[in-house]
């Protein structure tokens, strides 16, 4: 609205009410607002632009005009001033424009945001609200009930599209998520909610404050016919932006509003939903309006608290906070905590024990939300292991793409249709030539094995290559190719077409870079009785061997052990005439992760693939787990070592938990796989799974996820390796070794840091001491004492924090 000459404003104001008082402006959404001064008195005016109904301003008259004959309500209100000649509300066209002018009653006390409050105040406050609401409950205004307001939730979702003027990507991505969620559980259950009339907008700066109690409420000027709840749901969004522990207060607020305008069970389910729902709707219209009028300041005035408590509103799990809603009720709450406890008896009834479960005490999940995931006891833990939901659990765009689809169409790709090109194209344009065609299946093990196929049938050859403790899938011939299975308890061993080479391992495998340097200048590295005894800056440097940011010191030494590992495999070719005469492939994950997540050396790759590729064999790079951005510096893992395989594995994280893989090859190997067998997956590359794969590549690029885990991994692993260097100063250290790149981390616990035993129970009891502190890790590696971090990648700088934090009490604890 513009400006209006402060002239003109107290020529009116002489004119309609008798007074010329001082005036100062007053901060406003879409008003004018004033505070008048005069004769000692202070009042409130208010104009209005004509796109505002008169018969909504007459109506909010009306129900302020009742409200101040209420007795526990009307001193705590605003009443309208009336005019030299009676009126409340004049019309008055100004410049050609017309405006509607209202004059109120001054309202003594500090605003809730400019004020620190005990938990008893929320009591006094959920009393007020429901008192208000309880008499609005007796209004009924035709008026409200036939008015569109942005700010009423009941339209929330049609606020969706401002998200866009989100600028953070995490902060766009978490507000999709609670629109997502509002849409799922609310809107089918909205014809079950009471309607009223709603103030529909207590938020901190419309709430007055006195003696720690409430002074007044002020700013009627949203008020609307929409459901009940709402109410309750918006006081508690704003009211608790200023607490560190928002549940326990919200759990005060229910209570006291019960008690004086029982709440209904339905309100309670939709409740958390709700509070999320203005905190973002409120962000949605902060950020557009800012967009519109970045001087203006009062667009952002709650922007930061709100931003700041729906952080903190993802990390509650939803049914902890329904289980305390209920609690504050007085109704039965025992139906919200699951019996997962009990779970695992009945398992096993129908599922054998062959498949495992994490931890001693197994959780029941029932629900997750970007890199959060919730437990039936109400529990919520930060994921730092699950790599499958790439973008993040439940992310929302994935989530509309793939029900979107499902509703329109699903075959097989024996059709023609659009997403099958569109997904193809995108995901080859992240590769080198000459890797330009693909063929799309339902998982990595089935990845593996066209791989294995194309290999096969481009050499006319059967034998491979492939690392110790590596793991390419559960599906026969993927085992076959997997040492971290058939050679483990209960394993079939080798077969005879597969040739196991030494993982290349610079910490603990056959050539280390410290024997490297031992032998050369660093001949002050000494450890006496399993301790360091070395400089604090030696130390740093040796720590940081296998980090890929920040080895430039290590490069030569790493290549040097690098062209060992290499030639070991040059040697295995050369000396074996079978194997020479029937090598059909090399095949390694870039960064071996049951192999206890090795990055490999420098010139490893770069000579293995020369050496296959002169045998007549071809190289092939399994990236079910290191692709799409994970490893931070590239997209694929392959890149960390400038070298382009002629196969190249996809699964895990392409569909963000649905199944979809891939293999990715080049001309020369389609045309040799086009023999005139079909081959057809009955689900790889369905429409459903094709819209689910573009929406994950999407993200990661709307969504700066493979920066993100660039600089996260960089964080953390400073933080790493700040935590080992504190622990190996105590009598019995055990961080042997810490192996980063991206936001794909390997922590190797040891017994003694010079014989380098392996300490896979102290492994197993720090995932066991995360999980109590509401983290999840995981071990892996062929000994089981590398705590391996793959987390979602819309993993955050403050959650490293919390990691770290987390985890350096773990060590201190055990």
């Amino acid at each position: 609205m513009n400006e209006i000459p402060i002239n003109e404003i107290r020529n009116f104001l002489h004119s309609h009410y008798g007074i010329n008082p001082e005036i100062k402006p007053l901060p406003g959404y879409d008003d004018l607002n004033f505070i008048l001064s005069y004769e000692g008195k202070k009042s409130i005016l208010k104009i209005t632009s004509e796109l505002e109904s008169e018969e909504v301003l007459k109506a909010q008259i009306r129900t302020l005009n009742y409200l101040n004959d209420i007795p526990k309500i009307g001193s705590y209100v605003p009443e309208v001033i009336p005019g030299l000649d009676g009126k409340k509300l004049y019309s008055w066209e100004i410049e050609g424009k017309k405006v509607l002018v209202r004059r109120l009653t001054f309202l003594e006390g500090k605003l809730l945001g400019d004020c620190k409050l005990p938990t008893s105040f929320y009591s006094s406050l959920g009393v007020f609200i429901a008192q208000l609401d309880k008499e609005l409950l007796k209004l009924d205004e035709q008026v409200f009930q036939l008015r569109n307001l942005d700010w009423d939730l009941f339209r929330f979702l049609e606020s969706e599209d401002l998200t866009r003027h989100i600028a953070d990507p995490y902060n766009r991505t978490l507000v999709e998520y609670f629109f997502m969620r509002f849409r799922e559980v609310v809107t089918p259950v909205y014809p079950l909610l009471r309607k009223s009339i709603i103030h529909n907008d207590i938020n901190e700066w419309n709430l007055l404050i006195s003696k720690n109690n409430v002074a007044g409420l002020i700013d009627f000027g949203d008020m609307v016919h929409t459901a009940t709840i709402h109410e309750l749901a918006i006081a508690m969004a704003y009211s608790l932006m200023y607490i560190d522990e928002p549940l326990p207060v919200a759990f005060e607020l229910v209570k006291a509003y019960h008690s004086i305008l029982p709440l209904q069970r339905e309100e309670l389910n939709v409740l958390y939903y709700l509070i999320a729902a203005r905190l973002c709707i409120s962000l949605v219209m902060s950020a557009k309006k800012e967009s519109e009028q970045p001087d203006n300041e009062y667009c952002q005035v709650s922007a930061k608290p709100a931003w700041g408590l729906l952080h903190k509103w993802i990390q509650i799990n939803p049914s902890k906070a329904l289980s305390s809603f209920m609690e504050a009720c007085g109704m039965d709450n025992s139906g919200i905590a699951g019996k997962g406890h009990d779970m695992i008896t009945v398992r096993h009834e129908h599922i054998p024990k062959s498949l495992s479960v994490s931890y001693s005490k197994p959780i029941k999940m029932i629900g997750s939300a970007l890199q959060y995931m919730y437990d039936d006891e109400g529990r919520t833990y930060l994921d730092g292991v699950n790599n499958i939901p790439h973008v993040g659990h439940c992310h929302p765009r994935v989530v509309t793409a793939g029900q979107k689809q499902m509703a329109t169409l699903n075959t097989n790709t024996r059709y023609l249709y659009d997403s099958l090109n569109e997904y193809a194209e995108k995901l080859l344009s992240k590769f080198p030539d000459p890797l330009n065609k693909i063929v799309f299946v339902n998982s990595g093990s089935a990845a593996t094995d066209l791989a294995v196929r194309l290999a096969q049938s481009h050499t006319g050859r059967k034998g491979f290559i492939v690392l110790d403790h590596a793991y390419h899938g559960n599906i026969r011939s993927a085992i076959e190719l997997s040492p971290y299975k058939f050679n483990s308890k209960g394993g079939s061993g080798k077969a005879d077409n597969i040739h196991i080479a030494p993982i290349p391992d610079t910490y603990r495998g056959k050539y280390r870079v410290q024997d490297v340097r031992r032998k050369t200048q660093d001949t002050r590295y000494k450890i006496q009785d399993g301790r360091r005894k070395i400089p604090d800056q030696v130390w740093d440097r040796l720590q940081t061997q296998d980090v890929r940011y920040g080895a430039s010191d290590h490069l030569a030494e790493l290549k040097a052990v690098g062209k060992k590992y290499a030639g070991d495999v040059e040697k295995m070719i050369s000396g074996d005439e079978v194997l020479r005469n029937n090598l059909a492939g090399f095949i390694a994950e870039s960064i071996p992760g049951c192999g206890g997540q090795i990055i490999l050396p420098d010139n490893y790759l770069d000579e293995v693939y020369k050496t296959v590729r002169e045998s007549g064999g071809l190289c092939i790079a399994d990236e079910v787990q290191t692709g799409f951005g994970r490893v931070g510096k590239t997209f694929w893992g392959f890149e960390l070592y400038d070298v382009i395989p002629d196969i190249v594995i996809l699964g895990k994280p392409m569909g963000n938990g649905h199944p979809i893989g891939a293999v990715v090859f080049s001309d020369d190997i389609a045309k040799s796989f086009e023999n005139g067998l079909e081959f057809f997956s009955s689900f790889g590359g369905n429409p459903v799974s094709c819209e689910i794969g573009l929406a994950v590549l999407n993200a990661i690029e709307e969504d700066g996820l493979q920066e993100n885990a660039r600089k996260v991994g960089e964080f953390l692993i400073s933080e790493l390796l700040r935590i080992q260097k504190e622990e190996n100063r105590k009598e019995n250290p055990v961080i042997g070794n810490i192996r980063c790149t991206g936001l794909f981390i390997g922590i190797e616990l040891v017994m003694n840091l010079e014989t380098r035993e392996p300490n896979p129970d102290m492994a197993s009891l720090l995932v066991e001491e995360m999980k109590r502190k509401d983290i999840l890790l995981s071990t892996d590696g062929p000994d089981k004492n590398v705590i391996k971090f793959k987390p979602p990648l819309c993993f955050t700088i403050e959650n490293a924090k919390e990691l770290a934090a987390k985890l350096e009490s773990a060590f201190s604890n055990l």
